[in-house]
């Protein structure tokens, strides 16, 4: 299967303060060429919007949906309960350090799983997507493979030039 637009990411942030937050998601998500759509759905100030775009969401071509939130940080888990498409959590800092969306997002009850990431991970929510995707297409994981090879021959570099820098005699 081939990332289509039947098979593309919804990014959806609990308010528009939180898209700082959210920038390496898509960052990601472009450098992949992998199709999303992003909006903004609050698991409390916007309840119904947030339950119809889950239960729509796999109709509508979604394949995996990244929920981004902060404080009560609890759109993860209206996602997941409205819809069977893997939800990736996305805690966000603002308060208290982001430990009570790290909380709220990853403390979900049996039969409403959210993979969660780190706090303000954007960056890794994309790439977990990718991998969900990426197990039916071929050539998306060659792309993360070759971002990882990419990666590896970064820190090969740092490293050399760290030696260079701080070995004595040289």
């Amino acid at each position: 299967m081939q990332t289509t637009q039947k098979n593309r990411v919804a990014v959806l942030l609990g308010s528009e303060h939180d898209a700082p937050l959210v920038e390496g998601a898509f960052t990601v998500l472009q450098e992949l060429d992998i199709p999303f759509e992003a909006h903004i759905l609050s698991a409390h100030r916007s309840s119904e919007a947030a339950i119809q775009f889950a239960e729509n969401a796999a109709g509508e071509g979604y394949a995996v949906l990244i929920a981004a939130a902060g404080k009560a940080a609890h759109l993860a888990g209206v996602l997941a309960s409205r819809s069977l498409l893997p939800v990736i959590g996305l805690p966000l800092s603002g308060s208290l350090d982001g430990m009570d969306a790290l909380l709220s997002t990853v403390q979900m009850p049996t039969g409403y799983p959210v993979a969660t990431v780190a706090i303000d991970g954007a960056a890794n929510a994309a790439l977990l997507a990718a991998q969900i995707l990426a197990l039916g297409d071929e050539a998306l994981a060659f792309r993360i493979q070759e971002r990882r090879r990419e990666m590896t021959e970064k820190v090969a570099q740092a490293d050399e030039r760290f030696h260079r820098s701080f070995t004595p005699g040289r």
